[in-house]
């Protein structure tokens, strides 16, 4: 059985104040466009199952042409793979906290072959494909309080698929998956999914595709609409599971272009110099920076540096890319210590690292210091770039 596995769409998702001609936002466009390419893709590979694995929608309530343009290529999907079953779980972004409100996602069960998992784990039995997929979609997950959720394979299904939307913990995850690219999604131990039990596990939430066993991935989203998308440089796509060789496949979509350039230290420069060295950075980008998303950071750059640069050249660099950020960071500040020489402030960063290294105590012996050292510091990285 091959099964096409999808997640993160964020179909509604915007950023940049800028409008198409037809006055939809730039980047809610993009993410629909990445969207459409990949139900041609999956409609061209032809497989006998499709699971979307959370986050159809960037927010709960979404705009109207999202919905339109979402349900519209469901129909596309559906009829351009006949009889092929469509198994979608709600994520934490399209998830309201209110069971009472109802999920947007309810819609797509007027659609045939589509079955929808939005509150509650729930098995989706698939006679045809003598298949059973166990769907755990976010508020299920996080209405446990943190306890261990039962995952039991159908012993009468000879193909059983896990899908769920949340964060899987333990030490494949803690080596592969490096950066945290979404927050709020509910914790869940590898050993509690237990990936050998299962003909394949689908899994949501975090951005960037991933394999946690052989048989065990994170799709990754198809565009970048994370908080900070300068961690997201991996390219966007889908996975094809071959349930009979145990083999994934990674396919790509188009995406719009994502430019982070090296970073430049403005330390002991002129304005002239700093202004000179960012010139030449952006001008080497392959291919120019027309409607691309840039970013440049200049570290230790005075206020006085940063006034004599050329905002006429970066106003005109910034009307050219759809998003161009120039980072200018001021100088680290250092104090004198009592014996009259300079000492350098810590950082915000290294306080954390500091304070979790030596001066805290673990609450439970199962929490690992250099891990959670590890996600402090990234946490205030993140914080303090975005």
């Amino acid at each position: 059985m091959r099964i096409a596995h999808l997640a993160d769409l964020h179909l509604g998702y915007r950023a940049y104040h800028r409008a198409t001609p037809r006055g939809v936002n730039v980047r809610e466009a993009d993410v629909a466009d990445a969207f459409r390419h990949a139900v041609a893709k999956v409609v061209e590979l032809r497989p006998d199952l499709v699971l979307v694995a959370g986050d159809v929608f960037h927010t709960v309530r979404p705009s109207n042409t999202a919905i339109a343009d979402a349900f519209r290529q469901f129909c596309v999907l559906t009829e351009g793979l006949p009889g092929v079953p469509v198994v979608m779980i709600a994520g934490n972004h399209d998830s309201p906290r209110s069971s009472d409100t109802g999920n947007i996602l309810a819609l797509f069960r007027e659609i045939e072959n589509v079955v929808v998992v939005a509150d509650e784990c729930h098995p989706v039995r698939l006679p045809a494909l003598d298949a059973s997929v166990l769907c755990m979609p976010h508020n299920a997950l996080a209405a446990e309080g943190g306890q261990t959720v039962a995952m039991e394979p159908d012993p009468k299904a000879r193909h059983n698929l896990l899908m769920l939307h949340g964060t899987v913990g333990g030490a494949a995850a803690e080596q592969k998956m490096r950066y945290v690219t979404e927050f709020g999604g509910a914790l869940v131990d590898d050993t509690a999914i237990g990936p050998q039990r299962w003909s394949y596990v689908a899994l949501g939430h975090y951005h960037i595709a991933t394999d946690l066993a052989p048989n065990m991935w994170y799709a990754g989203a198809i565009e970048r609409t994370s908080t900070n998308l300068w961690y997201e440089t991996a390219p966007k796509g889908f996975v094809l599971f071959d349930t009979e060789t145990g083999t994934a496949h990674f396919h790509p979509v188009p995406t719009r272009p994502v430019v982070d350039l090296p970073r430049l230290s403005a330390r002991g420069l002129s304005g002239a110099e700093v202004d000179e060295a960012i010139r030449e950075a952006v001008d080497g980008v392959e291919g120019g920076i027309a409607g691309k998303i840039v970013r440049l950071v200049v570290a230790d750059a005075p206020r006085h540096v940063v006034r004599e640069l050329n905002h006429r050249r970066i106003r005109e660099w910034k009307a050219e890319a759809l998003h161009f950020h120039l980072d200018a960071r001021p100088p680290e500040v250092r104090r004198r210590a009592a014996s009259g020489a300079p000492v350098r402030r810590q950082t915000l960063a290294e306080q954390v690292e500091s304070f979790l290294s030596g001066h805290w105590t673990p609450s439970a012996a199962d929490l690992t210091r250099e891990r959670l050292v590890e996600l402090g510091v990234d946490y205030v990285r993140r914080a303090e770039e975005a």
